[in-house]
């Protein structure tokens, strides 16, 4: 079944509340309805691509992406979480700002996403994007500062592909992919000069 159009209302039927509720992982998880990982995963990822004030954000949701992958690489036929992560949560009323402002973007993704393009999403081409897809999310899951848009956009460009068959969202994640590996790069190399200089000025 096409899952074309499936997000936004998802995401708007699991964020309505109030305000100052809390929407728990299991909650949302389970409120997905679904037994597509790409679509549980994108649901998850998609809060990363814009700022909510939300503290340690990827590493929470970065998480439960990873258990997600991994039951997609082990033939679950459905996605689920641990208790003691899945008793984890989110304000409603954080969640429910950034819709706000990432609704239009999202309904321009689910418009135009179709299948086409499919050498990029069958045999080897396929299995290098789930392999990258993977250490994208562990990437994503790590604490590292200011290396978080980027990964999560290449996640949800992955998902989409997958949940559409749609090698056009497949390019536009490795691109997000390239341009992750180059700012992951000049962060690492900008954070071993920063260590040097300091231990340099202690010692």
């Amino acid at each position: 079944m096409s899952e074309r159009g499936a997000l936004l209302p998802t995401l708007d039927r699991l964020f309505a509340g109030p305000r100052d509720s809390v929407l728990t992982l299991e909650e949302f998880l389970e409120g997905l309805e679904t037994r597509s990982y790409a679509l549980a995963i994108a649901a998850f990822d998609i809060i990363n691509c814009l700022p909510t004030g939300i503290p340690w954000l990827s590493t929470i949701t970065g998480g439960p992406m990873f258990l997600l992958a991994v039951q997609y690489f082990l033939g679950r036929p459905s996605p689920s979480l641990p208790a003691f992560i899945g008793r984890r949560g989110f304000s409603r009323g954080k969640l429910q700002d950034f819709l706000g402002r990432a609704r239009g973007r999202i309904e321009r993704l689910e418009r135009i996403i179709r299948p086409r393009y499919d050498w990029w999403l069958s045999g080897l081409p396929r299995r290098a994007l789930l392999l990258v897809w993977l250490l994208l999310i562990i990437l994503l899951a790590l604490p590292v500062p200011f290396d978080n848009l980027l990964p999560a956009m290449a996640i949800l460009f992955f998902c989409l592909a997958l949940m559409e068959d749609d090698g056009a969202m497949a390019i536009i994640g490795w691109f997000f992919t390239v341009v992750t590996v180059i700012w992951t790069i000049f962060l690492l190399m900008v954070g071993t000069v920063m260590i040097q200089t300091l231990l340099h000025m202690l010692f």
